[in-house]
């Protein structure tokens, strides 16, 4: 059975599916798309050093328009996507164009995979963990798809925490002026701010400061290897994302089972 809240945003990701997906595509078509895959084929490579890629087989959890699972796919690792929104993965399909068949994309909820334990080398995510209503049973549920040696990584940032924090609010409201002031687009119109804000309010990681949150949650599921990077969005963002999100910059962070 599933939650109100659950519910709640399952709803708000479908009706977003399209101008996520738009997100996605102007990726895909960007520098991120190899900086991204530059970032994560390197931590990676990190634990696997002598795999290549078709060897190597990763759960992109919670999946949305499919952008890790097209990038992936296409330098050859064996991608298993999934996401709880039927509309996000038809856009994922999409996206993947000729390397739609070299994904297994599933509906499956992103915080109960039901794959047997030690299914996977790679869980990844990304943007997800501070949407969910209980992010640290996600963590748990991972660790046990997750094979003996293998590589979990999340990235994410303290998205709306400005809710909570003043300062924050500020600088969120400043990051929307350096938007206009440089004629770029505003990643926040293409959501509907106030449903987004309702259900920031609602889950638990809102206005908990990360990554030391993520970092004591691993350590209770006795991850090893724990590591923080704080700038990776210096790395992987494009300029208009670096202007769009100043004040909430993304972090990394990898554990070893």
């Amino acid at each position: 059975m599933t939650s109100a809240l659950f519910e709640v945003n399952k709803k708000y990701w479908t009706d977003r599916a399209p101008s996520y997906s738009q997100v996605n595509q102007e990726e895909l078509a960007g520098c991120q798309r190899s900086n991204w895959l530059r970032e994560i084929s390197r931590q990676i490579q990190m634990v696997y050093p002598n795999r290549a890629p078709q060897e190597i087989t990763v759960l992109d959890a919670g999946t949305g328009p499919g952008f890790f699972a097209v990038i992936l796919a296409e330098a050859g690792y064996k991608v298993t996507a999934i996401d709880a929104a039927p509309a996000m993965l038809a856009e994922a399909k999409r996206n993947a164009g000729p390397w739609q068949e070299a994904i297994d994309f599933r509906l499956m909820d992103a915080q109960k995979p039901t794959f047997t334990a030690e299914s996977f080398d790679v869980v990844l995510s990304r943007n997800l963990t501070w949407v969910l209503e209980d992010p640290e049973q996600t963590y748990g549920n991972w660790h046990h798809v997750l094979k003996p040696g293998g590589l979990l990584l999340n990235f994410d940032a303290n998205w709306y925490n400005y809710l909570y924090d003043a300062d924050l609010k500020q600088q969120y409201e400043q990051d929307r002026r350096n938007v206009q002031q440089n004629d770029l687009e505003d990643h926040y119109l293409s959501t509907d701010i106030d449903a987004m804000e309702a259900i920031a309010l609602q889950v638990p990681l809102t206005g908990i400061q990360r990554p030391h949150w993520d970092i004591r949650t691993l350590e209770k599921l006795r991850m090893r290897s724990i590591t923080t990077d704080v700038s990776v969005w210096q790395r992987v963002w494009s300029t208009v994302e670096k202007i769009n999100y100043a004040s909430t910059p993304m972090f990394m962070i990898a554990a070893i089972k």
